[in-house]
């Protein structure tokens, strides 16, 4: 309760199922108060994250501290800048989001959206893989990501889905202007809910017998385009 008071951020935050007690039900509020996302587990679990006396609780505080996209996006504008995000939607590899983080903060790009569930924990792998970029580059929670994207629609950043839905190919898509880049999760793709909020929804074009791209390599080749066309290259 005085590292949520203090501010400090959760990767992930466990309740026992079925606790009571003043104790929990004055940490709930807190939880609800500062609106962190926290899951009920069986006692089990919390048994085998710690041997010490967790009470019912168990939190796993966070490597970075968590920005928020609707405080940041406002100051890349007054820069003068020209916003560059990626959202990343159930990317849950963690060296494939620490791969994705190196490439974005070598790419120029300003901050990364992710879920605040379905997302990979960013520890010291995550550090590890990234490069350290994870300590650079703002990393933002989104508790709807299409929420958020409309958010950025209506602040005039055009939203561009990366998936082999598309219809159009990634270097045919204008990208010079406020881009934020989507990449969905190997497993599943693009949610379909998020699909539905791109502007454009573009390809890379595969000649080989294999149906994909791993999401670290899709998402360098698609944000150095972005770098490409920005500065006419």
């Amino acid at each position: 309760m005085e590292a949520i008071k203090a501010g400090r951020d959760f990767e992930r935050l466990y309740i026992q199922k079925n606790i009571e007690g003043e104790g929990i039900r004055q940490l709930r509020q807190l939880l609800a108060n500062y609106h962190i996302h926290y899951q009920f587990v069986p006692v089990e679990k919390l048994n085998r994250l710690t041997q010490g006396n967790h009470q019912g609780v168990v939190g796993i505080l966070s490597y970075i501290a968590y920005s928020d996209i609707e405080q940041l996006l406002p100051g890349i504008f007054e820069k003068g800048e020209i916003p560059f995000l990626v959202i990343a939607d159930r990317i849950t590899d963690v060296r494939n989001f620490g791969a994705i983080a190196r490439t974005a903060e070598c790419a120029g790009v300003h901050a990364i959206v992710v879920p605040d569930q379905e997302s990979a924990m960013i520890n010291a792998d995550a550090l590890k893989t990234s490069a350290g970029a994870l300590a650079r580059i703002p990393v933002c929670r989104s508790s709807n990501l299409r929420v958020t994207a409309l958010f950025l629609r209506e602040s005039g950043v055009k939203i561009i889905a990366v998936s082999e839905k598309g219809n159009e190919n990634y270097t045919q898509t204008d990208l010079t202007g406020p881009v934020a880049l989507i990449l969905g999760s190997e497993e599943n793709g693009i949610s379909p809910q998020l699909l539905k909020m791109a502007d454009h929804i573009c390809k890379i074009p595969l000649l080989g017998e294999i149906a994909s791209l791993n999401v670290s390599v899709a998402s360098g080749i698609v944000m150095y385009e972005v770098v490409r066309q920005r500065n006419n290259f």
